[in-house]
């Protein structure tokens, strides 16, 4: 795999954030991580705990991507059902883990690992683990799909051992220029920067800050020289309009 150019897809599963009980921080965690490394995020799905539902879109994702990652639902519950979803999608054979039911009656005190937690080492056949140093439980990757916990904390402390197993490109750099203006002020401005930069990524942003209405431009991308050119249009037009720049 030629390090560059690498994207991947998120998909969050769960019924606790279609319902809006749980709110996903998941995407933002993930996101950055992967962009640090050279992993650019093309797409992320919120998906019920349907398992047709799961595989169809692990199926079509797999194929678009060079990586894909879930969070959610590998858990000890009845709706923790990723896993099983995940050897239906590869046509696998849904059995426990070995490793992964070593790694964990190690971790328990006798008696407390129960048929609940033993459903956490039901695996694909012959998935590789991912470690968790936090709560025991080890996520677990195939081929190219690598699936994640859903609570924020854990999946955190488990994205160092992956380090080894992603391939990425270039970090993607980034730079925000904060602006105390509206967006229609400068709508015409940015677009003919952005046509002259088609291959740099740049997003206009508003905000409200100490009762003011302001805008963060970001700009994106692998190569610090063109973010810098970018850059050196964008003051061009803000010293034109007599825009303010501001910290955030």
């Amino acid at each position: 795999m030629e390090k560059q150019n690498i994207k991947a897809s998120i998909i969050i599963i769960g019924n606790e954030i279609l319902s809006g009980r749980t709110q996903d921080t998941n995407t933002s965690t993930l996101a950055i991580w992967l962009n640090s490394i050279g992993v650019k995020v093309s797409e992320v799905r919120v998906i019920p705990d349907i398992e047709k539902t799961i595989v169809e879109t692990i199926n079509l994702l797999r194929k678009k991507n060079d990586y894909i990652f879930t969070t959610g639902g590998i858990g000890p519950t009845h709706d923790d059902i990723t896993a099983r979803s995940v050897s239906v999608a590869f046509g696998l054979k849904y059995k426990i883990h070995d490793e992964a039911f070593k790694i964990l009656e190690a971790y328990y005190k006798p008696g407390e690992f129960n048929e609940g937690r033993q459903k956490m080492v039901w695996m694909p056949e012959n998935a590789d683990l991912i470690l968790n140093p936090t709560s025991g439980a080890p996520g677990f990757s195939v081929e190219n799909v690598f699936c994640l916990p859903g609570v924020p904390s854990i999946l955190k402390s488990m994205l160092g051992g992956l380090k080894n197993k992603i391939v990425g490109g270039e970090p993607i750099l980034s730079q925000t220029i904060s602006l105390r203006t509206v967006e229609s002020e400068i709508a015409s401005s940015l677009t003919k920067v952005q046509e002259n930069n088609l291959d740099v990524e740049i997003g206009s942003y508003p905000f409200f800050q100490a009762g003011k209405l302001g805008v963060s431009i970001v700009i994106r991308s692998e190569h610090q020289s063109k973010i810098d050119n970018c850059r050196l249009e964008i003051l061009k037009f803000i010293q034109e309009k007599k825009i303010e720049v501001v910290d955030r």
